[in-house]
This record gives C-alpha cells, sequence and structure tokens, in this order.
C-alpha cells in the first residue's frame, strides 16, 4: 500500500530566524494521524537565517541525524564534539541517556537548508554517540547510497535500530531500484527536485509511506534528492 502526503500538507513554523516544514507532529504542530512512521519520528525541513540557529538543549534516547542541502551547519555538544556539516555531509547523534548540544547556521552571510529526523532507539539509555562521514555525489547519482545501517555496513553510520536509510540523487534517464525483504516498512522523502517512484509522480517536501512493499523504483528525476528508509513494520498506537 502507498499513501502520498503532499508536501503541501506538512506543518509549518515560521519564526522569523527559522522556516519549518514538520512532516510529522512537531511542537506547536500537532496532528493525531501524523505522529510517524514505524520508528521513525520526525522530518524536519529547516531555514535558518544566518547567524542564528538553536541554542544548547538536551535529548535523550533518540537517533537524530542531520541532512544539509545548502549551506553549513554548526554543531558543538556535551560530549566535546565541535563540528561543521556541510551538503554531502551526514551526521547521527544517538542520545542515548542524555545529550545536550546546539545547532547553528555556520555562516553570517548564507543561509542553510537542512533536514532534521529522529528515528526511536531500539532501548532506552546507554552512552551517547556521536558520526559524521561524507558521501560523494558520485555515490549517490543515479543510485541508492546506503549512509545509514544498524550494522554499519559499507561505510554507512551505524545507528540504534532495525532501519536503514540510503540516499540517491536523480536526474532525466537515471534510475535506481532498492529490493526489500519480505514483511518491511518503506518511507520515501522528497528533498529536492522532483521524481517518480513506482509511477507516481513526488515533488519536494513530498513523502510517502509504503507498507510491504517488494521493490522500489525510482527514475524520472528532475534534480531530485531522496531519502529512503527501511524500516521495521511498526505501526503506531492510534491517538484518542
Amino acid at each position: 500500500m502507498m499513501q502520498v502526503r503532499k508536501a503541501s500538507d506538512r506543518g509549518v513554523a515560521e519564526h522569523g530566524w527559522l522556516s519549518s516544514r514538520h512532516t510529522f507532529s512537531f511542537a506547536s504542530y500537532m496532528d493525531r494521524a501524523q505522529m510517524g512512521f514505524s520508528d521513525l519520528r520526525v522530518i524536519n525541513e529547516d531555514r535558518v537565517a544566518p547567524g542564528q540557529g538553536f541554542g544548547k538543549h538536551p535529548h535523550r534516547d533518540m537517533e537524530i541525524f542531520s541532512y544539509v542541502l545548502e549551506g553549513a551547519l554548526a554543531h558543538s555538544d556535551s560530549m566535546g564534539t565541535g563540528s561543521v556539516i556541510k551538503p554531502g555531509d551526514v551526521q547521527l547523534m544517538s542520545a542515548g541517556s542524555g545529550v545536550t548540544h546546539s545547532e547553528f547556521n555556520g555562516s553570517d552571510d548564507e543561509g542553510v537548508h537542512f533536514l532534521q529526523i529522529w528515528i526511536a532507539p531500539a532501548k532506552a539509555g546507554g552512552e551517547p554517540v556521536y558520526q559524521q562521514r561524507h558521501f560523494a555525489e558520485a555515490d549517490k547519482r543515479g543510485q541508492l547510497r546506503l549512509i545509514i545501517s544498524p550494522d554499519g555496513r559499507d561505510g554507512s553510520l551505524r545507528i540504534q535500530q532495525d532501519a536503514s536509510v540510503y540516499a540517491g540523487l536523480f536526474d532525466a534517464d537515471e534510475s535506481a531500484t532498492l529490493t526489500l525483504d519480505d514483511n518491511r516498512h518503506a518511507y520515501v522523502h522528497v528533498a529536492r527536485g522532483s521524481i517518480e517512484l513506482n509511477g507516481v509522480k513526488l515533488e519536494a517536501g513530498d513523502g510517502v509511506r509504503l507498507r510491504n512493499p517488494r521493490t522500489l523504483q525510482l527514475g524520472n528525476g528532475g534534480n531530485a534528492e531522496v531519502l529512503v528508509f527501511d524500516l521495521r513494520p511498526q505501526e503506531l498506537p492510534q491517538m484518542p
């Protein structure tokens, strides 16, 4: 089963320095039909003004990763990590038993455009862990590159959950097919551009829930950048 959620249906938050679109319920945006999908809890598309950002704040028991589309995102945390995340970089922070961090636009002149994504961990607690790696454009061009996995295979970042994430870039006749194991769920998020998924046209910001798909076919892209999540067949409880 394939369920499309259009970009225009997402939650909106405008704070002057921050323009955000929420795929799932987050902060003051609440939609009881959009509480997440499987272990995927948050996909926020954020645009942060030059020199602005999120001050130091805590997290625990969540796998949080940032995917920068434009600009530079400066990160600092209580583990002593200080880094700048740029397009092509993937940052994954396992909050574990607790961590504080801040994220700011790394430029005083240009905005930063990025996705912040949360996935629930398999178990609570544990030591916080920070990981970051650059994935070259050539590795994603016309294919799906594994960037996050439970076992860190193929140079991907290791997540504390039975979930895998792929990133791909598609234009014109470039295409890719992903075959999933039986009894899995998938979520596809179009980060930019346009693309067809199993023959259905999608635009930037669109997301698709797929329950028990066998094959995902991506193609006919128009400057498309896509994230694909391979997830457990876990259904969230219905909200009253």
